[in-house]
């Protein structure tokens, strides 16, 4: 086995893949932005809460 059967292997390994997420069309696009923008609101609500908690406590400015 020569490097160049590594690579060759390795580029139709990837093409295979990409080939079979053509047909899935957008829907990982739509998934990957639908569980961003989850990440966010929760972190945006974590750090309100650790805003409130900061100021009842007084040690933000």
């Amino acid at each position: 086995m020569t490097w160049t059967d590594i690579f060759n292997g390795t580029g139709k390994f990837f093409q295979w893949t990409f080939s079979f997420m053509e047909g899935l069309g957008n829907g990982p696009n739509l998934m990957f932005w639908i569980i961003i923008a989850g990440l966010i609101g929760l972190w945006l609500r974590m750090q309100a809460n650790f805003n409130k908690e900061a100021k009842e406590k007084g040690t933000i400015k």
